[in-house]
């Protein structure tokens, strides 16, 4: 296998911790570099493992209430830039931007708030997530080269992959990874759809 398909670096992000710490845990004794946001990075520490903050990452603090976390081009650049493309590789080299080669993030449960009959407007609004299916999105477009978990049922099989191939996923399960992500934001961005329709229907 060539070196340069090894997995090295993952971003985690997840509201679901399901399964979490024992994925994490197995990428890191594999040596991949983990990064991580907010409460994900705490659950990630306090289980013993070595994380870098996204702030510390990005050199950008986290910011407007966490609304602002990963929407940075030392993300983005890392998800998306095409490994096999000389001038996506400069510029990356030129701006100090590393490859991210696994994403896994699940999203803000918009759904389960929502079932809340209680649940107020702007707390719902808040349950909105964008910094998750952007970068969902952008790994499953660069799925050639990036693999990108949603569903906390995928690491178990991911992991006996990676170990079974000394840090490397096929194209076959990246490229089902990636189908499974937009089906699962299509899915979410129709829920938030329809409870707005609640809102503007009455006008």
């Amino acid at each position: 296998m060539s070196e340069t398909k090894r997995a090295k670096r993952a971003l985690l992000s997840v509201s679901d911790k399901s399964g979490l710490v024992e994925f994490a845990k197995g990428l890191s004794g594999m040596g991949v570099e983990l990064i991580s946001t907010g409460g994900t990075a705490k659950a990630l520490k306090e289980a013993g493992l070595q994380v870098m903050d996204i702030g510390d990452y990005t050199g950008f603090p986290e910011m407007l209430d966490g609304r602002l976390k990963t929407l940075h081009p030392k993300v983005h650049g890392g998800l998306l830039a095409k490994r096999n493309e000389p001038r996506h590789m400069k510029d990356l080299e030129e701006h100090g931007i590393g490859l991210i080669d696994i994403v896994v993030v699940n999203l803000y449960p918009f759904e389960r708030t929502v079932s809340n009959p209680d649940v107020k407007f702007d707390e719902a609004i808040e349950n909105i997530d964008i910094g998750g299916p952007t970068m969902l999105r952008a790994a499953s477009k660069n799925f050639e080269s990036v693999t990108v978990i949603v569903d906390p049922a995928d690491y178990a099989p991911v992991l006996e992959e990676l170990k079974s191939t000394g840090g490397e996923v096929s194209g076959k399960t990246r490229l089902l990874l990636a189908k499974k992500v937009f089906q699962h934001t299509s899915r979410y961005d129709g829920i938030i759809a329809a409870y707005l329709e609640r809102f503007t229907s009455k006008n």
